[in-house]
């Protein structure tokens, strides 16, 4: 992490590390830090506030591998306030030094043999010339920016210079071999316009781009030597600039080293039996990197001469599997030989080979198709097969295939694990500066807020959730740039742009339960149970020791009594308190849960409670769970239930609902759930004015209003002793009185808008 910035000395000091090459160059904090700090510098450290410019043109050219006008305007404007700036004469320096490295040196000549007919030596001839333009070209270019460069050499000192001074007498020696092709050619191409032929000049076209060879050797070596190392980017140095991925980047090394020491073997003539194994099996989370990793080891592959081409075909299930007999082959068939070459990458390759698959079903046939190719016929030794999907569907995939899992062994498994926020946040600021966008120090606050929020279950998208994320609050910036009112800023993301939109009429979870009407036992429950919960996490955050939590519970009462109405208000409590990511309520029965055969029920529970993580996993009249026969799969559910309870921990909250006596058997029937639901709520029946309360209100939520002698007929109509349905009856109470009013408004000639919205007790009486 980079050193705190907290005043404008320690800016000045960490841009004088950099200076020093102390420091690297990090391109998001400079842009931030110059963002907010750039009043000061200018005021009181202009020289600072220009080498920030020429570090931020610097980083920005390495990135970009070009000059932009945004960089342009940096430099411009650090010469504003530093006109003489050393910063300002190395970026220039930097400059010419990558323009050498980019200079065009044309290799690319066509042979020229004797036999060729007249047109075919003429058309060689153009391009020998055309490829001795590019080279004068590139060296007026470069001659043009040597030459600026000739009084800032006088005033200063500096390595770079003397780099220069060498890469441009090497690169001179190209001139001369080149100006021989140039005047060669020119002749050359002339002469076939008649029937004379000069050998001489066949032969000094041949010298000098012998020549040109030669000198090109003496070029990379002066480029290894000014630059330190090799030009062009590696696989293993693309892998080492990535965000993260500590294991997977120690692993590639070693692969790389096995695979080239292995390589070098077979150079000298020594053989293994099997010989090298180039297949990978990838596995990790969404985000994580397996397609990346996977074009790296292609590169790497190709690098080392194990493959023809670093290409990667890409593939799923949709794209192997047919409908037909033979059709699924030959779909298989046609992507090895896409592949041929290179790398062949499976994404999700456990979908191939599904545990409830059908008869008809032809994801075996690639499986057998693949193997058979990998290992005999026209295509083995061709191609490389990788395959990627989540860690415990490969498994269980690779397990049901043995043939599959001998041509992947153990070393060749690479797991890609989930990102931390650190490291998601880094990756987050870099997306934002391809984009060239900044993230204040709030904007991370907020944004790594919402990463933790996001982080509920395995389906988290990692990188791809960030990049999301990023690119959402983009759109929110541009989306409320004319509502700013001042002059429109293009580079900052703040935290306002990172924050979910809230309904301001949302209520919370506490103001929504005490509109509730009766349930004052329930009320007083769940306010202390979530008041205990905020005060453990308030303990955890502080550092003091905290009591565990159990937030499960079990919701006993009647039908109609409002548990489900109550569920979600627990769990929106918990949410606010931070305790719960998501904040949702899944509703489930027995049939959500039990399957009718051996080994199903667990799936389709473990199915069912990846979608409630984050949240509250509702059961409604749990206790139907141990009631059947003893072939019943109910127990079955119980236990994964159990299970997922443990390992969720407090990612999960789990409600057991039903009648009061049946909960209570199916917590003796099972001792692992009675010590995790410690809480029991009980709901009492509503009382007959609870009920007229709630059809009252229940009418005016939707826009109806009941007359003074409607209320009084309400109270008539309504049993003294409640209704069994509870809630329940309130609505079908409602929807009848509704139905009354309908019928006698049907009957009158004129109706007007306060009549569409009263309730007499002509209504109400005519309801039951």
């Amino acid at each position: 992490m980079l050193q705190s910035i907290e005043s404008l000395e320690d800016l000045k000091g960490w841009l004088e590390n950099i200076k020093a090459g102390k420091q690297e160059v990090d391109e998001t904090k400079l842009w931030r830090h110059l963002s907010q700090w750039e009043e000061e510098l200018k005021q009181q450290s202009p020289t600072s506030y220009a080498d920030g410019l020429i570090l931020l043109a610097l980083a920005r050219y390495k990135r970009l591998n070009t000059v932009d006008s945004l960089l342009a305007n940096w430099v411009k404007e650090a010469k504003v306030y530093d006109q003489f700036s050393q910063m300002a004469q190395f970026l220039q320096a930097e400059l010419i030094i990558d323009q050498f490295i980019h200079a065009a040196i044309p290799l690319d000549f066509p042979a020229i043999r004797e036999t060729d007919h007249g047109t075919a030596k003429k058309e060689s001839a153009k391009r020998y010339y055309q490829l001795a333009e590019q080279y004068f070209r590139s060296k007026s270019q470069l001659e043009e920016q040597i030459h600026s460069l000739a009084e800032l050499k006088q005033e200063a000192k500096s390595s770079h210079y003397e780099h220069i001074d060498l890469l441009w007498k090497t690169f001179q020696q190209f001139e001369e071999p080149y100006l021989r092709i140039s005047k060669a050619t020119e002749a050359y191409a002339h002469s076939l316009d008649g029937v004379y032929y000069s050998a001489s000049q066949f032969k000094e076209l041949k010298q000098a781009v012998e020549e040109i060879k030669s000198i090109q050797k003496q070029w990379q070596d002066r480029l290894k030597q000014v630059t330190g190392e090799e030009q062009e980017d590696t696989a293993l140095r693309k892998l080492s600039k990535m965000i993260g991925l500590s294991e997977i980047k120690e692993r590639v090394h070693k692969l790389y080293q096995f695979l080239s020491y292995q390589k070098k073997r077979e150079t000298e003539g020594y053989r293994m039996k099997e010989g090298i194994n180039l297949n990978m099996i990838l596995t990790g989370n969404p985000g994580t990197g397996k397609t990346t990793i996977a074009r790296l080891l292609a590169r790497i592959y190709y690098e080392l001469g194990l493959l023809k081409q670093e290409s990667v075909y890409e593939v799923d299930r949709s794209q192997l599997v047919a409908g037909y007999v033979g059709q699924t082959e030959e779909l298989t068939l046609k992507a090895i030989e896409r592949a041929s070459g290179g790398v062949l990458f499976i994404d999700e390759a456990y979908s191939l080979k599904r545990a409830d698959a059908s008869g008809n079903d032809y994801g075996q046939t690639v499986i057998d198709t693949l193997v058979s190719a990998m290992t005999s016929g026209q295509y083995a030794g061709t191609f490389a097969v990788v395959l990627a999907g989540y860690p415990e569907e490969m498994r269980t995939f690779l397990r049901s295939n043995p043939g599959l899992r001998s041509r992947f062994p153990e070393q060749n498994h690479l797991h890609l694990r989930d990102y931390t926020s650190s490291e998601l946040l880094d990756i987050a600021e870099r997306m934002a500066i391809d984009n060239d966008f900044i993230l204040t120090e709030p904007a991370l606050v907020s944004l790594k807020e919402q990463i933790e929020e996001e982080k509920v279950d395995a389906s988290f998208g990692n990188a791809r959730t960030v990049q999301n994320l990023v690119y959402k609050a983009i759109f929110e910036k541009g989306a409320t740039l004319e509502e700013q009112g001042s002059a429109p800023d293009f580079i900052k993301l703040e935290a306002e742009h990172f924050k979910k939109q809230k309904n301001e009429n949302d209520l919370s979870a506490s103001s929504q339960l005490n509109q509730l009407i009766g349930m004052d036992n329930v009320k007083n429950e769940l306010k202390q149970l979530t008041a205990y919960a905020e005060v453990q996490q308030l303990r955890r955050e502080r550092g003091l020791q905290s009591m565990p939590l159990q937030l499960h519970t079990t919701f006993s009462g009647s039908p109609g009594t409002g548990k489900t109405t109550v569920a979600s208000i627990y769990s929106k409590a918990l949410k606010e308190l931070g305790l719960l990511k998501r904040g949702h309520v899944l509703q489930v029965g027995r049939a959500d849960l039990v399957s009718g055969y051996a080994g199903q029920t667990a799936l389709k529970t473990k199915e069912v409670i990846k979608d409630a993580l984050g949240g509250v996993l509702f059961i409604d009249e749990a206790y139907s769970l141990i009631q059947g026969s003893s072939t019943d799969y109910g127990q079955e559910a119980i236990t994964a239930l159990v299970e997922a309870m443990t390992v969720h921990d407090e990612n999960l909250v789990v409600i057991l609902s039903g009648y009061e006596k049946e909960i209570e058997q199916l917590l003796s029937a099972n001792p692992g759930l009675r010590s995790r639901f410690r809480k029991q709520i009980t709901f009492q029946d509503y009382n007959k004015n609870e009920l007229v309360e709630m059809t009252i209100n229940r009418a005016n939520s939707v826009g109806y209003e009941f007359l003074s002698e409607a209320k009084d007929a309400l109270f008539e109509v309504i049993p003294d002793e409640g209704h069994h349905a509870n809630g329940r009856y309130v609505d079908q109470l409602f929807e009848q009185i509704v139905q009354q009013q309908a019928l006698r408004l049907s009957a009158e000639k004129d109706t007007d808008i306060k009549s569409l919205q009263t309730i007499s007790s002509e209504d109400v009486k005519r309801s039951v």
